[in-house]
């Protein structure tokens, strides 16, 4: 018996078991069924598979998640290749995203739960914590370090999990250092001779420059500066000072604020305020949605719009470039904060994440080869890396000439390959996780130059910026998850009618005094007693 085996057997004697999600029916196949020929060891590409006498007993697996998108077959190459694999009957239900929720619900009300259970990130804090002190989920603490994609996990994302002290949940990556920053036509500053502006009062006057000055030298008034659609998308903040999301800023009281309240915020507001009465941004952004927004900046008539190393359209790039082939961008660096601080907000980390049932946990020989295959779907393969010759990425794949080809020495599924199941990675429970997000190599991605060398100079600055691990991510509000979303949009709606002109900028506190009544500072006491830290100060990380 290996060493990782006998510390599973430890941690799962560990794991209780509470009546609120007892009932189970999901046998312990591993300890009944009879040795399989196939062994998750003897498969092509296997890596970290079991040994001895459990890693010959076939185990049946049930797991439950999430598809966007049409929901494949699971009788096909896709899940067959992991049966055989692991050496389990992997019995995966995929349901739409759409109706997830209802389904995860229903699920739980029937008191019988799948081993594995996919939850979308909103979850962390709300059924997720409910559960998890009703005990049905397996306590991970004392597991997780013996896997080098769990253990890499940093601290601050695990604290968000953490539930009574302890971490009953495996997140799944999402960039935490990737944010939504500016971007300039870099063609326009030169015409004009401008600077790459590095304070709001510098942005403000390339702004009015690009509304003024005709900056594409067409000889025609028809460019502005901000591209701006509803709902103030995007944010345009440019560090966490100005952040509607961040907890940075503090009141009178001492309190952690949410950032939509703040000073910071209320500049950025004043600033758009201001060049919206100059014609400095898009007109009718009050009623204009997301893809036309975008087309206002991509079809040249805005100069400002947001850039990120993730996510860049190309299509958007190419149809700027049809008409104006000599558009460049450049990508802004964090404003330096009157407080002298410099840098931007950390996401939460994480996009889901998977929990394993205390009753699938009960089974030592279950939960290694579930914990098995939760560790294989976590390896991150660099670039360099996805390749057919790569036995485990080419398994990941689907095996190339079945599920994928390799084109100009990238991988390329064929036509229909996921929604036919043919892939392992469409149903593995999880992506992979980088021991490093700047392994992740955005703009190796792109095919378009300008989108490389954009995204590239903005990965430079991101890998060397600060980061604020905002201090509210960790504390639940009941509050919040009442009544936040319905907050958050009172504040979107009068900071709106701000910029719009309707409302003056002057009633910043009237309309911070409106929010509080409403709930906000109920949010804001509740948040306040589970913040860990004194001061801002101590949430900056690199």
């Amino acid at each position: 018996m290996n060493k990782k085996v006998v510390s599973i057997l430890s941690a799962s004697m560990m794991i209780s078991v509470i009546a609120g999600c007892s009932g189970n029916n999901n046998e312990p196949a591993a300890s009944s069924s009879p040795a399989s020929a196939s062994t998750a060891s003897s498969s092509p590409g296997a890596s970290g598979a079991s040994s001895g006498d459990a890693a010959k007993q076939k185990v049946t697996i049930t797991a439950l998640k999430y598809k966007y998108g049409e929901v494949p077959p699971t009788d096909k190459n896709g899940v067959n290749l992991i049966n055989e694999h692991f050496n389990v009957d992997y019995q995966i239900n995929m349901i739409p995203q759409g109706s997830y929720s209802d389904k995860l619900s229903a699920v739980f009300a029937s008191g019988t739960l799948p081993d594995i259970i996919s939850f979308e990130g909103d979850d962390a804090w709300n059924r997720y914590p409910k559960f998890a002190k009703q005990g049905a989920f397996a306590d991970l603490d004392s597991i997780i370090q013996q896997y080098p994609s769990m253990s890499g996990v940093p601290d601050y994302i695990y604290d968000q999990f953490k539930v009574d002290g302890k971490i009953y949940a495996i997140p799944t990556f999402s960039p935490a250092r990737s944010v939504f920053s500016i971007m300039i036509r870099k063609d326009w500053l030169d015409n004009l001779n401008l600077s790459v502006p590095t304070s709001y009062e510098e942005l403000k006057k390339v702004a009015l420059a690009f509304t003024n000055d005709d900056p594409d030298k067409n000889g025609k008034k028809d460019t502005y500066g901000f591209a701006l659609g509803k709902d103030l998308n995007p944010k345009l903040n440019m560090g966490t000072y100005w952040d509607p999301t961040a907890w940075y800023h503090k009141d009178e009281q001492g309190r952690f604020i949410p950032g939509s309240i703040a000073p910071g915020y209320k500049e950025v507001v004043q600033t758009l305020a201001d060049l919206y009465k100059q014609g400095a941004v898009t007109p009718d952004f009050v009623t204009l949605d997301w893809a036309n927004t975008n087309k206002e900046f991509y079809s040249g008539k805005a100069g400002i719009f947001i850039a990120a190393i993730n996510g860049m359209s190309e299509d958007y790039v190419k149809g700027l470039l049809a008409i104006q082939p000599e558009a460049k961008f450049v990508s802004l660096e964090a404003f330096k904060a009157p407080d002298g601080s410099q840098g931007w907000t950390a996401a939460r980390g994480f996009g889901g994440f998977n929990v394993i049932s205390a009753q699938a946990a009960k089974d030592p020989v279950k939960l290694e080869r579930i914990l098995e295959i939760l560790e294989f779907s976590r390896k991150f393969y660099p670039v360099e890396d996805r390749k057919e010759t790569n036995p485990d990425y080419d398994f990941y794949l689907g095996n190339v000439g079945v599920s994928y080809d390799m084109v100009d020495g990238k991988p390329k599924f064929k036509e229909n390959a996921v929604n036919l199941g043919l892939a392992p990675s469409t149903f593995l429970p999880d992506g992979g996780w980088p021991a490093k997000e700047a392994d992740m190599n955005y703009p190796a991605g792109y095919s378009l130059p300008l989108i490389q060398e954009l995204t590239g100079s903005l990965a430079n600055h991101l890998n060397s910026t600060n980061w604020y691990a905002s201090p509210n991510y960790p504390v639940i509000s009941q509050t919040n998850l009442d009544k936040g979303a319905q907050l958050d949009q009172y504040l979107i709606d009068e900071q709106t009618k701000m910029i719009a002109g309707q409302r003056p900028v002057s009633d910043w506190d009237k309309m911070v005094d409106e929010w509080k009544k409403m709930g906000g500072e109920q949010i804001i006491q509740e948040v306040n007693a589970g913040i860990a830290i004194k001061d801002a100060s101590e949430a900056w990380i690199k």
